[in-house]
């Protein structure tokens, strides 16, 4: 089988998709696979690189940055519905976790490894998974929702709902983004109103969320209609906000796996997880983020439906201390994406009959 391996694109976190994409080139069982490399530019263009066959003639990260040339070609996207393929998009934020490739896929009839069209769109956006959260029965800390246009015509409104609703410090986030981008933390209006206008040139909705004294902890999802969880992690800070470059690029947060809390709290954490994943229609794989206050209180900040797959990133490093090897962990997704694939053509059979 082949495997249409895209990464890149045309969101903030094209880095982090070019290392994740790097990370799973690694693994991939080349004795059952090959795989084609297709990297989106920073414009949006579809470029693909030579076949790869063993791990003997992978692609250095620096060479994932494919340019045309004689060893690199525009792709085209009908070669997606070759036979005997699927296609694993390995694209962080817009335009990748967001729902629109899957949706591409979809029409195109094409299996896929991931996250689904709604359960993807639902995910990524914060604003509507805190909505569907909330009707979960899964705790979260108070948040406010602002969007763009209300900023523009009120920002004296905008900042008293904040600060009526909420104490300092506040985060600040866009709606649509993840890996910390565009995130800031506020202690003050006057860093409220920057943090507030820094992430609106990100995003036309921001959600801004009452601080805790807690700490992070995180969770990993696996599963279609059998939905698996790993032991939880802990992203061990010796500050209370690390940016995207602190997390992804210079590695400056230390993961403790599994995390150092009692049975019960693994417990709570692990069903809170499942329960996330089912409140968005959960399939392949998500990533579960939660707050653990001292006094015991658990409160879930938000999920990833593609979550980082670098080697410092926790989503497989939970699933290598659950008992899944990288490897195998790869192998389960194309085995969820196909399976998803079959079911859905089999309910379109039968639309047809």
């Amino acid at each position: 089988m082949n495997i249409f391996l895209i990464y890149g694109g045309k969101s903030a976190e094209h880095d982090v998709s070019i290392l994740s994409a790097h990370s799973i080139l690694k693994e991939i069982y080349y004795d059952y696979y090959t795989v084609q490399p297709v990297y989106i530019t920073r414009e949006g263009d579809w470029i693909a690189g030579e076949m790869i066959h063993s791990a003997e003639n992978l692609l250095t990260k620096e060479e994932m940055v494919l340019e045309l040339g004689t060893e690199a070609k525009a792709f085209d996207l009908m070669q997606l519905k070759a036979p005997d393929s699927i296609a694993f998009p390995v694209l962080h934020g817009p335009n990748g976790e967001d729902g629109t490739i899957q949706g591409m896929l979809e029409m195109m009839s094409v299996p896929y490894v991931g996250a689904g069209v709604l359960t993807s769109a639902c995910g990524m956006d914060k604003a509507v998974s805190k909505k569907l959260f909330n009707a979960a029965g899964i705790p979260q800390v108070p948040y406010i929702s602002i969007r763009k246009a209300d900023w523009r015509v009120n920002k004296e409104e905008s900042m008293g709902a904040c600060e009526d609703a909420l104490v300092y410090p506040m985060f600040v986030k866009p709606a649509n983004l993840g890996s910390s981008i565009g995130i800031s933390k506020a202690t003050t209006p006057s860093e409220l109103e920057k943090a507030i206008q820094f992430a609106f040139e990100y995003d036309r909705h921001i959600v801004v969320e009452q601080g805790i004294d807690a700490r992070e902890l995180e969770v990993a999802v696996l599963g279609n209609e059998d939905i698996n969880t790993s032991v939880p992690g802990e992203l061990v800070k010796e500050q209370s906000f690390y940016d995207y470059k602190a997390k992804y690029l210079n590695n400056e947060v230390t993961l403790e796996i599994p995390a150092n809390v009692t049975p019960e709290v693994k417990k709570q954490l692990r069903k809170y997880a499942a329960d996330a994943f089912l409140a968005i229609e959960g399939n392949g794989l998500s990533r579960v983020d939660f707050f653990l206050t001292k006094d015991g209180k658990i409160y879930i900040n938000e999920i990833n439906t593609f979550p980082g797959f670098t080697q410092f990133s926790m989503y497989p490093r939970l699933w290598e201390k659950t008992g899944l090897a990288y490897g195998d962990l790869i192998e389960e997704l194309i085995q969820l994406g196909l399976q998803r694939h079959e079911e859905k053509n089999s309910y379109a059979a039968r639309e047809r009959e």
